[in-house]
C-alpha cells in the first residue's frame, strides 16, 4: 500500500467511523421506542459508556463499504452496522467482567464494570445485544422482512 493509498484508507475510515458514532448515539439517546418500556437511564449511561468510548468502527467500517460496493442502501446499511457494533462492544463489555478479564480500563476509560458496577455492565451487555436484534428487525431498517429475518438468524448464529 503506497502512502497516498494509506492516507486515503485512513481518510474514509476515520469518516465512517463519524458516521457510525452518530449513528449509534441516536439509538442509544435513551427516546423509548415505539411499543417498549423506558429503559433506565442508569443502564443506558452503562450502555453509552460500554459503546461511545471510542474504538476505530472497524467492523461496521467494512460492512459500510461492502453495502456501498454492493449498491446497498447507505441508511439500512447504517443501521446494520450499527446492530453489529452493538454485538461487538456487548462482548467487550462483558470480556471486561471480573469473571473474565477482569480488566479495569478499556481505551484508556474505566471499564464498565468499575464505571458503574458488575450487576450494570453485565444489564448494559446484555441489552447491548437484544437492541442489535431488535435493530436489524426492525422495519426502521428499511429492508425486505426475509432480508431482515436473515440478518436476524445470521447474527444468532
Amino acid at each position: 500500500m503506497t502512502k497516498d493509498e494509506q492516507l486515503a484508507f485512513e481518510a474514509a475510515l476515520l469518516g465512517r467511523a463519524a458516521a457510525i458514532e452518530a449513528g449509534l448515539r441516536l439509538l442509544l439517546d435513551g427516546r423509548t421506542l415505539a411499543g417498549e418500556i423506558a429503559r433506565p437511564e442508569r443502564l443506558m449511561a452503562a450502555m453509552r459508556h460500554g459503546v461511545l468510548n471510542g474504538g476505530k468502527r472497524l467492523r461496521p467500517f467494512l460492512l459500510m463499504e461492502s453495502a456501498a460496493l454492493f449498491g446497498a442502501d447507505g441508511e439500512a446499511a447504517m443501521r446494520v452496522a450499527a446492530a453489529l457494533e452493538c454485538v461487538h462492544c456487548y462482548s467487550l463489555i462483558h470480556d471486561d467482567l471480573p469473571a473474565m478479564d477482569d480488566d479495569d480500563l478499556r481505551r484508556g476509560q474505566p471499564t464498565v464494570h468499575k464505571a458503574f458496577d458488575e450487576a450494570t455492565a453485565i444489564l448494559a451487555g446484555d441489552a447491548l445485544l437484544t437492541l442489535a436484534f431488535d435493530v436489524l428487525a426492525d422495519e426502521a431498517t428499511a429492508l425486505p422482512a426475509e432480508r431482515r429475518a436473515a440478518l436476524v438468524l445470521a447474527l444468532a448464529r
